[in-house]
């Protein structure tokens, strides 16, 4: 008997987004930069920062857009731009990654976990059942480039009178009924790390089209922002700077940003068309169903998640995907203990236990909300019965091809 065929039969290459297309034009970027230190300073006459931030609010159509230095800080400043701080409840999903409840902690704001749903993203019928008369504001965070159930999110929150910030960080690029995601909520953020759709290594934008709120998040950004000769204009704004933390971005970074940002439809462009590739190829499910997108042309095409349809059906699965040599593990595994889903966000169970007055939890009047490890059981069900796979420009249209073949055979004989 000849010896079975795998369905995966190429190899797949290692790759990642904006990593993976670093190339001469960052490295002549970043020598420029250098060869001018006088210019070094983020508030300098050629501020490569500047220069980032007009290109990113003309390509967008959004009025502000601030270069920080992470993703964590960006969301710091869609708080404070808004007044969330002490006192305030700010609902986020039990799927992010933890810098999502940490931005809300760093204004003074207490995180409250809602379940996601098959979208891998906030529930909005959950939300609404953890709305109290302190909640403020609803952050949604769009998971591995497929925007979250935008619509209805944006209607709960005029509802209620709440803030929708979107924490558009893993969705760069991304786009919701045909305009960029975040522009129609109250503010949104990206990061620019060494895992995201472009990179300069650390980075982050806080955008917006609220006067009032890009202050507050600028403020929140930079303790002296009002001294620099050349920073932002701030016309005739009645509002008192304050200080708060030092989230200034670096030349450097934004000398990379600028480059990797010119890349961006290319590589997009290439994900997309792989992603619709392989799932073109797939045959009509009988154990799973794919992650919900209301819309799955706006999606980045960077991640193809698969949901099974009960968590019997999970390593049987896993198994046969295995023999056809694709090797896919759940999102939410004992094994990994993944910082993006709220049971592994240790700092959140001890409720500031390193500061004396139990801050930001110590509110006079306020409920004291409890976390548990099992409080979002929903979550925890979707996450162990979904497989990712991953795609980025390094791939082929023949790995789709043969990833889908794994897939249907799986699917078959489970």
């Amino acid at each position: 008997m000849s010896e079975y065929e795998q369905a995966i039969k190429t190899p797949i290459a290692d790759g990642g987004m904006g990593w993976y297309a670093i190339d001469q034009q960052e490295i002549d970027a970043v020598t420029r930069v250098l060869k001018n230190p006088k210019d070094l300073f983020r508030y300098s006459k050629n501020s490569e920062c500047f220069r980032l931030e007009k290109t990113l609010t003309e390509r967008l159509g959004v009025k502000f857009a601030l270069f920080v230095n992470s993703g964590t800080s960006a969301l710091a400043c869609c708080l404070s731009g808004f007044g969330i701080g002490f006192g305030d409840e700010v609902i986020v999903q039990a799927y992010t990654y933890i810098a999502t409840a940490s931005a809300c902690i760093e204004v003074g704001a207490v995180p409250i976990i809602a379940e996601i749903d098959e979208s891998l993203a906030l529930d909005p019928a959950d939300v609404e059942k953890r709305i109290t008369p302190y909640t403020k504001a609803i952050i949604v965070t769009h998971m591995q480039g497929v925007p979250g159930r935008l619509a209805q999110l944006r209607t709960l929150a005029k509802k209620h009178g709440l803030y929708l910030i979107e924490d558009a960080c893993q969705a760069i690029g991304s786009t919701y009924h045909g305009k960029p995601t975040g522009v129609e909520s109250d503010a949104f953020a990206w990061s620019l790390n060494y895992f995201k759709n472009i990179t300069c290594g650390e980075g982050g934008v806080f955008f917006t089209n609220n006067d009032a709120g890009f202050l507050g998040g600028y403020f929140q950004s930079e303790p002296a922002g009002m001294m620099w000769e050349n920073a932002f204009d701030f016309g005739a704004s009645d509002m008192h700077d304050f200080a708060k933390g030092c989230y200034r971005a670096n030349e450097i970074s934004a000398a990379v940003a600028r480059v990797q940002l010119t890349k961006l439809d290319g590589m997009l462009e290439k994900t997309r068309g792989l992603k619709k590739i392989l799932l073109s190829e797939l045959d009509a499910p009988k154990n799973y169903a794919l992650q919900h997108a209301d819309d799955t042309d706006g999606e980045c095409g960077t991640s193809c998640a698969i949901i099974l349809n009960d968590s019997q059906t999970y390593e049987p699965f896993k198994t046969e995907l295995a023999k056809e040599g694709l090797n896919l593990g759940a999102a939410y595994s004992a094994a990994f203990p993944d910082r993006h889903i709220y049971k592994y966000w240790n700092a959140l169970y001890y409720k500031g236990a390193d500061k004396p007055h139990n801050y930001p939890w110590n509110r006079d009047g306020a409920t004291n909300p409890h976390y548990d490890r099992e409080m979002c059981p929903r979550t925890l069900d979707i996450l162990s019965r979904s497989l990712r796979i991953a795609i980025h420009p390094a791939m082929t249209p023949q790995n789709m091809k043969e990833i889908a073949l794994a897939i249907n055979r799986a699917d078959g004989r489970v």
